[in-house]
């Protein structure tokens, strides 16, 4: 198995400030929109803009929410038993504009999960993808993101790996070949 380095730590910084500028260039002052991390992953990336977009370009209120997909997944109960994560949503996204973040956006199951949860918070106006690493030849669903970091064209036996400091000790990228 060999992996080689696809973002580093500053490459993933300067992709996260220039996801939070079209972020902001978008949703102005984010009055009437959300920011949802897909748990698990997502989580690190939707906090890290959140807090770039609150400490660099003085966001005062974004609602931030965590959304676990688990038992909206089409492969749900089909062998792999799944560990849930919990959904941390103390808003409802009835009428705002929804934003679903995610490290990677691979096959584009996760998002179609996403977008049956979501329904259980209200009817969003709108949903936009925002994605760190985008798989482009590897979708089974026409799901495109709205904003992305880095285009990968990743064969299927390849694995994106992200790390994220919170949780792994570094922020890197990696791609993984079995």
């Amino acid at each position: 198995m060999s992996q080689r380095v696809l973002l580093t730590s500053k490459e993933i910084n300067i992709i996260l400030h220039r996801l939070a500028c079209q972020l902001l260039e978008n949703h102005l002052d984010f009055s009437n929109t959300a920011l949802i991390g897909i748990q698990p992953r997502g989580t690190f990336l939707a906090e890290r803009l959140a807090k770039i977009l609150k400490q660099e370009y003085n966001v005062k209120d974004i609602p931030l929410g965590f959304l676990d997909i688990t038992f909206f997944r089409d492969d749900f109960g089909r062998g792999e038993i799944l560990k849930a994560n919990s959904t941390k949503m103390n808003f409802l996204v009835e009428d705002k504009k929804v934003v679903f973040i995610d490290d990677v956006l691979y096959t584009g199951r996760s998002i179609r999960a996403a977008l049956t949860a979501i329904q259980s918070f209200g009817r969003p106006k709108s949903i936009e993808l925002l994605t760190l690493i985008d798989r482009r030849f590897s979708r089974h669903l026409p799901i495109q993101p709205n904003y992305r970091g880095r285009q990968v064209d990743a064969i299927n036996d390849e694995k994106v790996k992200v790390m994220w400091a919170e949780n792994d000790g570094e922020d890197m990228v990696y791609l993984v070949s079995k």
